[in-house]
């Protein structure tokens, strides 16, 4: 898929209204590659992975020996002597409290490789993702029908103070209801609380933006000179809703790709 019929974008203030148009970046133009982004975000996520290991004599601390043929019983290692756990099957894998037939070990490799222009060419098409209403929107988000990806707005939206002002921002512009999704998604998962991802904001310069927004769950606020493709594509999925600053698109046209 190709984001070819986009040149221009409206930018808009933080109160919503269109000032004009901007020129979009040749990157917004990259064809999407599911693979590539999916490699390169699987090795991003991999550089977090943290070795495990087994102790050496984890489940062989016994005295468990097998018995033996003749007996009409299984040939496992099984406890000796008179007591109370005379006979019960120990060390081997499966037995209660026996030792790992593959344990973990520390000296596995964990991190992925990719090459540089493979990760270069899946940040471009993470990126042109993020302009593609079809993309976004099959990923779940959601925002005013009225309103045309990328989303681009004013450099006002840097100098935001308070959460107040941030939430109306959000509304004006047409994506509070994504800001609502998230809120009713959250739930209790393996013991933790989880919910989905919501928006991302990418500024040219974090001046105040991410004190202002980060009270909003699932709302993430990140400088285009950090963009990754785990930022633009959660999950290897890409297509995030993303709201562009006006230096923010400045620096995408001028970093060379």
């Amino acid at each position: 898929m190709s984001t070819d019929s986009v040149r221009t974008a409206h930018l808009l203030d933080v109160e919503g209204k269109s000032t004009g148009e901007i020129p979009l970046p040749q990157v917004f133009q990259t064809v999407l590659r599911l693979d590539v982004i999916r490699k390169a975000a699987i090795a991003e996520q991999s550089r977090s992975f943290q070795p495990q290991g087994r102790n050496l004599m984890a489940g062989k601390r016994t005295t468990a020996e097998s018995f033996g043929v003749g007996r009409g019983i299984s040939r496992v290692p099984r406890i000796g002597g008179h007591g109370p756990l005379s006979g019960t099957a120990a060390f081997a894998p499966g037995t209660v409290s026996g030792r790992m037939a593959f344990p973990p070990v520390t000296s596995k490799r964990l991190v992925k490789q990719i090459n540089q222009k493979e990760k270069r060419l899946a940040l471009k098409a993470a990126i042109a993702a993020t302009a593609a209403d079809e993309v976004v929107r099959n990923r779940g988000h959601k925002f005013d029908k009225d309103r045309k990806l990328p989303l681009v707005v004013s450099n006002e939206v840097e100098n935001l103070l308070k959460t107040s002002d941030a939430k109306r921002f959000l509304t004006s512009i047409g994506v509070w209801d994504d800001i609502d999704r998230v809120r009713k998604s959250k739930r209790i998962k393996a013991g933790a609380r989880t919910h989905a991802v919501g928006p991302l904001v990418v500024v040219g310069e974090d001046k105040n933006a991410r004190k202002a927004l980060r009270n909003f769950e699932g709302l993430d606020v990140v400088r285009a000179t950090d963009l990754s493709v785990g930022a633009l594509a959660p999950g290897t999925h890409p297509g995030r809703l993303t709201i562009w600053s006006e230096s923010a698109i400045k620096i995408l046209a001028e970093k060379k790709w």
